[in-house]
């Protein structure tokens, strides 16, 4: 099962495209969720019944859109929509818990000039019990290439595993990327081929049993030297997917979303998914 976030927003109303077209790609149901205060659900009767009336309506209307606009991507898909108590993100969450992705657009109704992304977006992100997906707009002319930000991190094996299935799934080519920095961190010395070589050499051997699983799917592995997310953003440009693992080195103790999946959350130039769940054993 899918579920999306609705909130009204055209971002919103993308993401329930797009995860309409995910979920027929996985062949898996979609289930669209509204969230609205505690007190609107409960409330039938009382001072307040005729506002909580109108909101539930009003809820109501939005996923009705949020609804027509994901069977507009394949009529034939089963949909459910449901209204939710609570916080966006704390509903949204709790829905999660038996789904296999969790789909929010990547700017809500509310935010200001100059916000770039939701705070239901990083909340999910942070905290799902599965994988997360942002969509921003999508990208006008998609090249049919997925890219995987690829770390030495031990979450890597399951974000290759999550790439190379979406890959799988829409005939596109899977492009592995490591953001490769100055190894030292302190000190002048220069990176070498010889450093740059170990890195790709280290990239392949991890790919190797995600491609043997995956054989017909094209890979290419690269290292590129820069900031891994001015990297990944780059390597993204026109890409149908990116997808990048919620930790990986250096992430501090209790902190639930890495620095550079936090940063793709808000810049990403197309749809990102966060691997939220464990790492699986390479076998």
């Amino acid at each position: 099962m899918i579920i999306v976030g609705a909130d009204g927003s055209r971002a919103a109303l993308e993401a329930a495209g797009w995860a309409a077209r995910e979920a027929v790609l996985r062949g898996t149901a979609l289930t669209v969720l509204h969230a609205l205060p505690r007190w609107v659900v409960d409330t039938a009767d009382g001072r307040y019944a005729d506002v909580a009336a109108w909101m539930r309506r009003n809820g109501l209307d939005l996923l009705a859109t949020a609804e027509d606009r994901a069977l507009r991507e394949h009529t034939g898909l089963k949909v459910e929509a449901a209204l939710a108590p609570g916080d966006p993100r704390t509903a949204l969450i709790r829905a999660a818990r038996d789904a296999e992705l969790l789909v929010v657009g990547g700017h809500g109704v509310g935010g200001v000039r100059g916000l770039l992304v939701g705070s239901v977006a990083f909340g999910v992100a942070g905290h799902a019990p599965c994988d997360v997906a942002v969509v921003h707009e999508l990208p006008s002319l998609p090249r049919a290439e997925i890219v995987a930000g690829v770390d030495g991190s031990p979450q890597a094996h399951r974000v290759l595993e999550s790439a190379f299935a979406e890959a799988e799934l829409r005939g596109a080519v899977l492009r592995t990327v490591r953001a490769w920095a100055w190894p030292h961190v302190s000190g002048f010395e220069p990176a070498d081929a010889e450093d740059e070589r170990h890195q790709l050499l280290d990239l392949k051997q991890t790919i190797a049993g995600h491609r043997e699983r995956h054989p017909d799917v094209v890979v290419v592995a690269e290292v590129i030297h820069g900031h891994p997310v001015a990297v990944l953003r780059e390597a993204a440009q026109g890409a149908d997917l990116l997808v990048v693992g919620s930790h990986g080195h250096g992430t501090f103790a209790g902190m639930l979303l890495g620095s550079v999946s936090q940063a793709l959350v808000q810049q990403a130039p197309c749809p990102l998914i966060v691997v939220r769940r464990e790492t699986v054993e390479q076998s």
